[in-house]
């Protein structure tokens, strides 16, 4: 049986369709509140249950909780903050009890409730999911450039927000119908950034002896400079599912979500969500959501002892690397010859032959991932 959604229930926020045409037949009655396309995103994943149980931008109390136990306020597993922070001037004619429009390039995208406005205490908070107040640290970064004034409620979905990927687009409530129908009771959720190397096609075959299916879920975002683009990396992973994976064994999908590169924290909260999806494991990397040296190698494996009640299992694994006495792909516990045996699978060293044209070595990646990434005239953000 897959997993039972965060909380004990699939959410669903959104507006039925006479409810739809009636908000949008009077929405120049709102206050609107203009989004971002980030902003847009969480939206909809709070109204189609990926951020189950959650409804809403939060309201303080489940904003402490979650600051301080790492849980909501009915006690179940919590570990990031989703807000709507607007500056002072967006908030001021806002009344607690009002019924607002959030419109994304002037499309009304949700109403939302505020329930709640309260004070953005952005040293705690990042204090509190970051572990630090270095503005080096990305997440601390992007806590500094939000708004003073928080706003908490429930929201009703209007419009999906535009979607380039639809192809690769499933929610919560049809992964749940799809691993059904494929009979799968266990499921293993993987997720990537990155185009897939042998490395990470070693660790999920592993993952895939131990259940019946496997749901690969590239988060899809902004990205920085030198990163595979989004369509890049899902071309290469359906490359590689359609050509080294039995059938019906793999699913492949996006999750339109923006990282906040929070280490332990995050990682429980990825595997929070890929729960809502319906995955009963889910592989954690070693430094998992990390970024530089802000968090202990293993710190995001570790976190998951404080959380028996989680309802997802966590899945650890060494790295993986290709041996040459070995003649395959091994790790730590398996293989026992020295370092000069070894190839290491390195993120910067694949981009590095792949800016120069060449394919890198088919230890390290399948060559037809290769050929697809080369075939692209730019693979990479810029």
């Amino acid at each position: 049986m897959v997993s039972r959604p965060h909380g004990g229930r699939l959410i669903s926020r959104v507006a039925s369709e006479s409810r739809r045409e009636r908000i949008l037949a009077k929405a120049s009655e709102f206050q609107t509140i203009k989004i971002n396309l980030e902003k847009a995103v969480e939206v909809e994943n709070l109204a189609r249950g990926v951020y189950s149980p959650l409804e809403g931008f939060m309201l303080r109390e489940d904003l402490r909780t979650c600051l301080e136990e790492m849980r909501l306020t009915n006690d179940v597993p919590w570990t990031m903050p989703i807000l709507l922070d607007l500056s002072e001037e967006e908030a001021k004619d806002l009344s607690e009890g009002d019924e607002i429009l959030l419109s994304l390039h002037e499309m009304p995208l949700a109403t939302m409730e505020v329930e709640e406005i309260y004070k953005n205490e952005k040293h705690g908070l990042a204090r509190a999911v970051f572990g630090t107040e270095d503005e080096r640290h990305p997440g601390v970064k992007m806590v500094k450039k939000m708004g003073d004034v928080l706003v908490g409620g429930r929201i009703n979905l209007l419009s999906s927000v535009p979607n380039p990927y639809e192809r690769y687009t499933l929610w919560p409530k049809e992964t749940r119908v799809l691993f059904k129908e494929k009979g799968w009771k266990t499921v293993v959720g993987f997720q990537t950034r990155n185009a897939p190397h042998r490395g990470h096609e070693a660790i999920q075959k592993t993952a895939l002896a131990l259940v019946d299916g496997l749901f690969v879920n590239p988060v899809i975002g902004r990205k920085k400079p030198g990163d595979f683009r989004d369509d890049v990396i899902l071309e290469a992973y359906r490359v590689l599912i359609e050509n080294y994976y039995p059938r019906d064994t793999a699913v492949l999908a996006i999750l339109r979500y923006e990282m906040r590169y929070a280490g332990p924290r995050e990682a429980v909260h990825h595997a929070i969500m890929r729960k809502n999806f319906g995955c009963t494991h889910f592989i954690v990397g070693r430094d998992h959501a990390g970024v530089g040296n802000f968090y202990p190698p293993y710190a995001a494996q570790e976190i998951f002892k404080e959380f028996p009640d989680l309802g997802i299992a966590p899945l650890f694994f060494r790295e993986f690397f290709y041996c040459h006495k070995c003649e395959g792909l091994v790790n730590e516990k398996t293989c026992p010859h020295p370092e000069s045996d070894r190839i290491r699978f390195s993120g910067t060293e694949i981009r590095k032959l792949i800016m120069q044209g060449k394919t890198p070595p088919p230890e390290v990646m399948r060559p037809e991932i290769a050929e697809v990434i080369l075939s692209f005239e730019d693979p990479f953000v810029r």
